[in-house]
């Protein structure tokens, strides 16, 4: 089966542009191994990473038909199943270089910042001050299985690629650091948690900055669930942290606490509370006065606000989640 390659090929002081390359591949080939073909077969400048071929290492993270994944895990018949024949013959694959980072040349992109943005949230169990014997330490079942998917991370770069956050926030770290955050937080040999927590607790570079958008998740090749990973380093904070710990906390806090009460939320009292901080906040609250006023004006700010039908059910569905989450 003849099959067509759309690759981009570019160096960081020339524009991008598209280079073809047709071969013959079985349907059960990676897209490794057609790299592999054309490298060795018509074009030795064509230049990507690989190493272990075999869904380890992470090395081979590019964008193949739009979306970041390993070109060592995704095969030709998965491909083709998302693409259309171009022209009325041969099926054709995109690959491009990752997002987010910038181009070295081809598919072969600058890690630095990413690898940077990992450092930056000191991703190494600590156990300084703890009295530990002349042995190992030593972790049950129950405790390594909190970290579990995070442990599973290979460093491949996929969900910062696709990083919406990253797009617009260059002080956000990144899902993969955030993930990996999660583990130092659920590992039981840390002895750094509050520390933690305070870090990572920051509202440009740390969970709150995160916009959920979902694409970290979906392209993970080894199902370590970012997103899912940062809420629960969200929930942590919660747990350990007071409306005043940070506007971040507050906006979660009273969003819950005014569903509760009305079963919707009092608009009203949202920016006051949050933004204003309960009135102790003069800057914030006339950093919002113009915004009232011209609500105020055009007849969309409520003056008055009614509870919702069921206020009572959801005031005990969040009152059994708290009694869940604390016992």
């Amino acid at each position: 089966m003849q099959v067509e390659f759309h690759i981009v090929r570019q160096t960081r002081d020339r524009a991008p542009r598209i280079q073809r390359y047709t071969l013959d591949v079985e349907p059960s080939d990676t897209i490794l191994t057609c790299l592999n073909r054309i490298k060795w077969e018509q074009d030795g400048s064509l230049a990507f990473r690989k190493n272990c071929r075999n869904t380890i290492c992470g090395s081979c993270s590019m964008r193949i038909n739009g979306r970041s994944a390993l070109a060592c895990k995704e095969n030709v018949a998965n491909e083709l199943k998302r693409v259309e024949t171009t022209n009325g013959n041969s099926p054709a694959i995109a690959i491009a270089p990752m997002g987010n980072m910038p181009v070295i040349k081809d598919l072969v992109v600058d890690m630095k910042r990413f690898w940077d943005d990992l450092d930056a949230i000191d991703p190494y169990v600590s156990s300084n001050a703890r009295n530990i014997p002349e042995r190992e330490f030593l972790q049950s079942p129950e405790e390594r299985e909190k970290f579990d998917s995070s442990g599973n991370c290979i460093l491949c770069g996929a969900c910062y690629s696709e990083c919406n956050a990253l797009e617009v926030n260059e002080e956000f770290v990144g899902p993969h650091a955030l993930a990996k955050a999660q583990r130092m937080l659920f590992d039981s040999r840390d002895d750094r948690t509050e520390e933690r927590l305070e870090s990572y607790n920051n509202t440009s570079s740390g969970v709150w900055g995160c916009t959920r958008c979902y694409y970290c998740n979906s392209v993970c090749p080894m199902e370590v669930a970012p997103l899912d990973r940062i809420g629960e380093v969200k929930s942590k904070i919660l747990e350990k942290s007071d409306s005043q710990a940070s506007t971040a906390v507050r906006h979660r806090k009273v969003l819950i606490e005014l569903v509760r009460e009305g079963g919707w939320i009092d608009e009203r009292k949202f920016g006051v509370q949050v933004v204003g901080n309960y009135f102790r906040d003069i800057k914030g609250l006339l950093s919002i006065a113009p915004l009232g006023l011209r609500l105020l004006v055009s007849g969309k700010l409520p003056l008055g606000f009614e509870a919702s039908e069921g206020t009572e059910e959801v005031r005990g569905i969040v009152d059994r989640v708290r009694e869940e989450i604390r016992g």
